[in-house]
């Protein structure tokens, strides 16, 4: 039976995406959802009486939640038809006064954790598979005071075009998503909430919904990227063509 993977899955834009495969990939019956937190997990499975939906906890900062997630993969081999990598998190402060441990946190599950999780299914891949890997329109500029969260997400970006690149001749397509801000648990969780940031408080929000249904069409029809509205399209585009000093003054949270 197909099979789908989805980390970051108990809230937000995870359960978004998890709506979005139910409608757009009929033939996906099994759905793993990894996060922290089962009982949000195991809420989910009344939302979706006719999939099977599988909790999967694990906290993908720790290395030893990575190598269950092998070994799991490992032993069941799923018939893997698609992988989101949706987790992950950010902080909006100023590094050289920031907690240490969140900022290499960051690292481990922006980079780190994806890195590892995209590279531990692909084995169990086949033609016409799909692997979504969400950056940010923060992976377009450096940003002042988001200076780790931008970096890891660049990363996001650089990595999925090069792995979709590596992966035409198995027929796997990778799309990195690049919301702007939404009205999850993010915001609050990076430290962003009305009147924190100047910046956040004047970008248009996105929505969840909007953005996973997006994001996901455009992977099935063998996109690479997906940049969602006419405003963040627009400084996409100006971020390819402006210095990064002009961008960073622009951006500066």
């Amino acid at each position: 039976m197909k099979t789908a993977i989805i980390t970051g899955a108990s809230s937000g834009l995870g359960v978004e995406f998890l709506r979005a495969a139910v409608s757009l990939c009929p033939d996906i019956d099994i759905f793993w959802l990894v996060a922290r937190r089962r009982e949000r997990l195991e809420a989910l499975q009344p939302l979706f009486p006719n999939k099977t939906l599988r909790a999967v906890p694990l906290d993908l900062t720790d290395p030893a939640a990575l190598r269950t997630l092998q070994a799991l993969l490992n032993e069941e081999k799923p018939q893997l038809s698609l992988l989101i990598n949706n987790a992950g998190f950010g902080r909006l402060c100023d590094f050289d006064t920031s907690v240490p441990d969140d900022q290499t946190a960051m690292v481990d599950l922006n980079c780190r954790a994806l890195t590892a999780v995209t590279r531990y299914c692909l084995p169990y891949m086949t033609a016409g598979a799909l692997i979504v890997n969400v950056s940010s329109i923060a992976s377009f500029a450096p940003t002042p005071r988001m200076a780790v969260y931008c970096s890891t997400k660049a990363y996001v970006q650089s990595f999925s075009r090069a792995l979709r690149e590596e992966l035409k001749p198995r027929k796997i397509n990778v799309l990195a998503v690049c919301p702007g801000p939404m009205d999850t648990e993010f915001l609050p969780a990076a430290g962003c909430d009305a009147g924190k940031s100047r910046t956040f408080d004047t970008l248009p929000h996105q929505n969840p919904a909007k953005m996973a249904r997006c994001a996901l069409s455009a992977g099935l029809r063998g996109r690479s990227a997906c940049t969602m509205g006419a405003f963040y399209k627009f400084y996409r585009f100006l971020a390819h063509l402006l210095p990064k000093c002009i961008l960073m003054k622009m951006t500066r949270c």
